[in-house]
């Protein structure tokens, strides 16, 4: 092996690390809030007002990060914007430990979902200039590391939470600390390693106006907010359905949760090589279709079918990284401003789409008349179908973004 070829290997496995290691924080940093709330709630006396009101910064936080993201990444370099990221992560790791005080805390927090913010744009570019070969492939294993700490960050901060260290308990302070603390892994090979498209000049890349002329980018907003309002509200709203429409319990209803999820998982880690050879445009139709069919034969065909909520999560798995990876095609030169335009819009959207489904339960529930259980199914059977609507939008936006584009020949 030449030493040029090995100078390249050490750098793709520098990139590589930074990628894959930054989704497990990522992922580790979203999801161990679960158990770590009621003891939040219960220090600092919060009702349910107020905690509702500190888990809206996740959102709030979020949007800001997007909104600023990209010009950062313009001006420093998407190596900095990665550094800085994870260091903002760290930072609120340590603040939130030493907070002794709720205004300190929920500045803490907040500062936390900048940095999730920033990390979520920052991978999303470095995947889009890194995969440039089996683009569909490596991004669909990319999330499939989000979606792996997903799973394990609840079971790690209830761990240790409960473990003694020095003869002092960890709790949920020390938990934080402990866990945002792995934010320095990835910083390693971030700054050991180096990432293309910095030193792009700016005059090659296109600026926004020209983007939001072009009707591909708006349909790609429209499949990625659909797709990802029925991703994320199952997580919401599964088990709620199945324990008031079914009577389920609450271990078999989120052991259908958990199914959900590994479907998700499995999906993202075997299916991604799928996309690259039938393309992107073909799968983003057939994965959201085949979720949509899969959830309302689910909600149609009463509780035998129930196992098909957990099936529908494999189409709907592949929806967000193939839609990475068809910006980072179509859009090669301005991946980030792309990524960012449509990700702030996906945000915005989001709270619209999770606002609705709550709404519709209600409002078909008092259709009914409010008290009756039969009212109560409906609610959530018509609540739980705006689930399916959203991928099946998703999969309706797909065809006209696949018309458009084979008109001009642009396939991808």
């Amino acid at each position: 092996m030449s030493e040029r070829a090995s100078g390249l290997n050490k750098t793709y496995a520098m990139q590589l690390a930074t990628i894959f290691v930054g989704f497990i924080i990522f992922g580790i940093s979203e999801n161990i809030k679960g158990p770590a709330i009621p003891l939040i709630q219960y220090d600092f006396s919060l009702d349910e007002k107020q905690l509702g009101s500190l888990l809206s910064l996740n959102a709030f936080g979020y949007l800001i990060a997007c909104a600023f993201t990209a010009y950062l990444t313009r001006k420093l370099g998407v190596k900095a914007v990665s550094l800085l990221a994870f260091g903002t992560m760290l930072i609120s790791g340590i603040l939130i430990f030493f907070s002794r005080s709720y205004p300190i805390f929920s500045s803490s927090y907040f500062l936390m979902y900048i940095g999730n913010g920033m990390l979520e744009i920052a991978l999303a570019i470095l995947g889009a200039r890194i995969f440039v070969k089996n683009t569909g492939t490596m991004m669909n294993l990319s999330h499939f590391f989000y979606g792996l700490s997903s799973i394990a960050a609840p079971m790690l901060a209830s761990g240790l939470m409960s473990v003694s260290l020095f003869g002092h308990m960890v709790d949920w302070r020390g938990m934080y600390l402990i866990m945002l603390s792995l934010s320095v892994l990835p910083m390693i090979p971030a700054f050991l390693g180096s990432f293309p498209g910095d030193n792009l000049p700016h005059e090659e890349k296109t600026p926004l106006k020209t983007l939001i002329r072009d009707p591909a980018i708006w349909l790609i907003v429209l499949i990625l907010t659909s797709g990802v309002v029925s991703e994320m509200a199952v997580g919401g709203w599964l088990v709620n359905f199945l324990e008031k429409a079914y009577k389920w319990e609450s271990v078999s209803a989120s052991g259908m949760l958990s199914a959900f999820f590994l479907c998700f998982s499995l999906g993202r880690l075997l299916l991604g090589p799928v996309t690259d050879k039938i393309g992107f445009n073909l799968s983003l139709i057939i994965f959201s279709g085949f979720s949509s069919v899969s959830t309302f034969l689910a909600i149609w065909g009463g509780e035998s079918f129930a196992f098909l909520f957990a099936v529908a999560g494999i189409g709907i798995s592949l929806i967000y990284p193939t839609v990475m990876a068809f910006i980072a095609r179509r859009y090669p030169h301005s991946s980030e401003t792309a990524i960012t335009f449509a990700v702030t819009l996906m945000g915005i959207g989001s709270v619209i789409g999770n606002y609705a489904i709550g709404a519709i339960t209600n409002g078909i529930k008092n259709l009914y008349g409010s008290e009756g259980e039969m009212a109560l199914v409906r609610g959530l059977q018509a609540g739980y179908g705006f689930i399916g609507l959203c991928a099946l939008i998703c999969a309706l936006s797909g065809i006209i973004l696949y018309k458009y584009l084979k008109a001009r020949k642009e396939l991808i």
